[in-house]
Parts: C-alpha cells; sequence; structure tokens
C-alpha cells in the first residue's frame, strides 16, 4: 500500500491501522503503481486537529473526515493520533464493511489506557471514553476496564526493590504451525541440552546470586521456553535444585513451570517440580478436537491432555492453567466452544485464551501464503463466548495483551479464579517491574521509577541456544 502522509502524522500507527483491514499488507518507501492508496492529512487549528483521510482500494474510494479539540490534559501527540486513528479507521469500516472490536488502539496493552482513563474518571465516564473516543465496543470497553482493575491490584506488590526471573529453555518435541518462539525441535538440536543445561545452571546461580547482592526482593520465578518439560527428569532437578540451593523458594509468591505439552509431562517430573517448590503449572490443550490438533503440528492427543490434567491435578501443586487458542484453522465456533466448556468442567485455577496471530516465521505461512486473508470471523463469536462463559462461571479476566496480524485484531486473556491470578505475567508486561532473563532468547529489563521517572534498560541474551554456548 501507498502512502502518503501531510502533517505530523505517526506512519507507523497508520501502517498498524491499515494492517487492521488489510492483513500482511506491505508498505515500500517507494511505490509507484499501486492498487491501494491511502493518504492523510492533518491541519492544526486553533481549537484542535482536523484530518481529511482518502483511501483507495482497486479503483474504490471513500473519504473520511476527524476533529478533536486540543486538551490541556492531553499531549499534541495523543491528539492528533486519535485525529488520524478515527479518520482512517472510519475509512476503513466503510471500505471493507468490518468493525474492528478494538477501535483504534492498536497497542499491545489496551488496559494501560483504560488504567490511566480510571485514574482520572469513573469507571463509568472511562468506559464511555473508550467507546466514543477510542471506538472500541462496548465488550471490548468492559473487558479492558475490568482487566486494567485487577491489573492495578497486582501491581501494588511491585516497587524498585522487587524483581523477578525468567528461565528460557528453549526446546519442544515438535514445532506448532503456528509458533515462532525461539524454540528447536530436532534431534541434532537436542544434542545442546546437557550442555545448555550445564550454562544455565551456573547462569541461574550467579544472577540470583546478584539479585541477593543488590537486596532485591525476588517475587517470581516462571520456567518457560520452549516446552520446559522436554528436558528428562535428571535435567529438570539440576535446573530446580539450582533455584533451591541458592534461595529460599518458600518465599517467593509464584513458582511457574510452563508444561506446555501434555505429552512431555511425567508423574516424576511432577514430583521433581513439587519437591523443588514449584507451586503453578501449565498444561497446554489449545483446542479439544484432535483433528484441529493434528493440523497444527501438535504431537499429542485430547486423551492425552486429560491424562496429564489428572496427572498434575494429583500432584499437589497448587496451581494450574491451560493455555486455548480461538481462530484456529480447520477449527469452529462449534469445536471450540466445546473446547471452553469441557476446560471449565475441570475447573482449573487460571484459563488463558488466546487469538490465533500469524507471524512471519511460523511454518503456517511458509505453508500457505493466503493465510492473511483468512479472517475466521467464528474467532470474535468464540472470544466473545470465551468471555462470557468464563465470567459467569467464576473466572476474572486480569491480564490481556495484542500482538500484530491477530485473527480478526483480537486480544489474548488470562482468567483466573480469585485469588488464583498469576503474577508473572502482570509484573512481565508492566513498566515497573525488573524481570531478570536466563538463558537463550532472554531479555532481562531493569526497571526504576525516579521520582515518577521511569528508566527502563534492557539487555538481550544470546537468540540460539548454539550461540548462546560459544559465548564464554
Amino acid at each position: 500500500m501507498k502512502l502518503i502522509l501531510n502533517g505530523r502524522i505517526n506512519r507507523t500507527y497508520v501502517q498498524t491501522l491499515c494492517m487492521m483491514f488489510f492483513r500482511g499488507e506491505k508498505f515500500p518507501e517507494n511505490e509507484e503503481n499501486s492498487s491501494r492508496i491511502l493518504t492523510v492529512t492533518t491541519i492544526d487549528t486553533d481549537d484542535g486537529i482536523n484530518c481529511e483521510c482518502e483511501l483507495c482500494v482497486n479503483n474504490k474510494t471513500v473519504r473520511e473526515s476527524s476533529f478533536v479539540p486540543f486538551s490541556q490534559s492531553e499531549k499534541y501527540e495523543r491528539s492528533s493520533k486519535s485525529a488520524v486513528g478515527i479518520a482512517v479507521y472510519n475509512a476503513g469500516v466503510k471500505l471493507t464493511g468490518r468493525n474492528i472490536p478494538w477501535g483504534i488502539l492498536t497497542g499491545i496493552r489496551p488496559s494501560k489506557v483504560a488504567y490511566e482513563l480510571l485514574s482520572k474518571n469513573t469507571e463509568e465516564n472511562a468506559k464511555l471514553i473508550l467507546q466514543n473516543r477510542y471506538l472500541l465496543s462496548e465488550n471490548k470497553a468492559n473487558l479492558a476496564i475490568r482487566v486494567a482493575k485487577n491489573e492495578g491490584e497486582i501491581l501494588k506488590i511491585s516497587d524498585n526493590n522487587t524483581c523477578s526471573l525468567y528461565i528460557s529453555i528453549p526446546f519442544c518435541p515438535s514445532r506448532c504451525s503456528y509458533c515462532s518462539f525461539i524454540s528447536y525441535a530436532t534431534p541434532k538440536l537436542f544434542e545442546l541440552i546437557p550442555s545448555y543445561i550445564d550454562k544455565l545452571v551456573k547462569e541461574i546461580t550467579s544472577t540470583l546470586e546478584s539479585i541477593k547482592n543488590q537486596g532485591l526482593k525476588l517475587l517470581s520465578i516462571y520456567i518457560g521456553g520452549g516446552t520446559p518439560t522436554v528436558l528428562s527428569e535428571g535435567q529438570l532437578e539440576e535446573i530446580l535444585k539450582a533455584i533451591h540451593n541458592s534461595i529460599d523458594v518458600d518465599e517467593l509468591i509464584e513458582f511457574t513451570l510452563e508444561g506446555g505439552r501434555p505429552d512431555t509431562i511425567t508423574d516424576k517430573k511432577l514430583e521433581i517440580a513439587k519437591k523443588y517448590g514449584v507451586n503453578r503449572i501449565s498444561v497446554n490443550p489449545q483446542t479439544l478436537n484432535d483433528d484441529v490438533l493434528k493440523a497444527i503440528g501438535r504431537h499429542h492427543t485430547v486423551n492425552d491432555f486429560f491424562e496429564a490434567y489428572e496427572r498434575v491435578q494429583n500432584s499437589g501443586i497448587n496451581f494450574i492453567n491451560t493455555d486455548l487458542i480461538a481462530g484456529l484453522e480447520n477449527d469452529s465456533f462449534d469445536s471450540f466452544k466445546n473446547t471452553i466448556d469441557k476446560i471449565i468442567a475441570l475447573a482449573p485455577d487460571n484459563i488463558t485464551v488466546h487469538s490465533f496471530s500469524v507471524k512471519k516465521s511460523a511454518q503456517i505461512l511458509r505453508d500457505n501464503a493466503e493465510i492473511y486473508g483468512n479472517e475466521a470471523d467464528y474467532a470474535v463469536k468464540s472470544v466473545d463466548y470465551a468471555y462470557k462463559a468464563l465470567t459467569e462461571n467464576g473466572y476474572e479476566p486480569y491480564y490481556m495483551y495484542r500482538q500484530k496480524n491477530t485473527v480478526c485484531d483480537l486480544e489474548n486473556v488470562g482468567y483466573a479464579k480469585k485469588g488464583t491470578f498469576g503474577i508473572y505475567n502482570v509484573l512481565m508486561m508492566s513498566d515497573c517491574h525488573t524481570v531478570f532473563g536466563v538463558g537463550a532468547g532472554a531479555t532481562t529489563k531493569i526497571v526504576k521509577n525516579i521520582d515518577g521517572n521511569l528508566e527502563i534498560k534492557r539487555i538481550f541474551s544470546h537468540k540460539y541456544p548454539y550461540e548462546y554456548l560459544q559465548d564464554n
């Protein structure tokens, strides 16, 4: 798509708005002959910002305009963004006939905007602003407010003296077709695991020692990947023992092990996890439809999931999470509804509902270049059903984030029973908590709040296990 922008306009924001309506769209700087052209012009007046928008796609042209008044409580950039967003969004709706549930909110954390609004407005007024100014649907405005309130309660435990630790295990038994994580599933790369564990244990020990020396309070540890339970029982014990020997794990609020694949979970691994203080574990079916599991490259069955879930229930580990994905290819609303209903019947403490997202490095994109065009409108109905069914059964939405190129521009939401919120995900996504990352692909985010001014420093580990091992 060719973009013609006149005025003080954030080009990246306009591109993101366009991709809500035109999945996988490219924006070459020097495109001359294009069947898709968007022209956006902003003009400052004495009272506010006026925006004119013209969108031409395959000889069909629509025009929209918007005006946003200046506000003493808003910076110029936000007012300008709103004016541009409203005009481009309305043009997209008029041309495609599609309403985007999140309106002109394109950020990763829509609940952050809701949280800011709640600090200055009543709950009802905050919802109205989300619907009228940001063009959210009523459902999404309610969701954003609800998540913001729950996130706010969790963030109260965090300050400059607290931190969390993420431990990366970037190996999987197989690679899901939609996956873009730095995870590996070949026999040759599995040969790296023993050396990887040796180095990781040393890094865990030194990092925990550094945390102690800095006088920081460690609130949570998250062992993720990949699939950490792809490790052998001995390898898993090496990692957990290193943690146990370095800190008093009983002082942690949360200690999570990402089980992920049901076919990697054994009674012995659960026994080891429980022994060393793990108090939260994920068992992730993604769907309870065997045909869909096969299509996405999962090497387990629905029955494998139920057997693994029963093992975890009997392990004595306190909290269980299950991950589901709405909008998968070959799935349907009835199939997804069946999955939600059966998971609710199991009554896990946490249920995370993801929306299918197409990533550049995912196998599914290489296999099906037209995947961006598969809007799977049933996904909207699916996540709406999940919200209704889960909240009616005692689950609260407590964290949320969004990704680019997500089906129908939807969201990922963590739901939990009262008193069982998972703190790591909220603390990790916020900008008010330090998270140390160890292992390949991990990121350390050091956060300091000095008199209301945030200072954030990110340190990236080597992306691939072989690079991680070569760094002495």
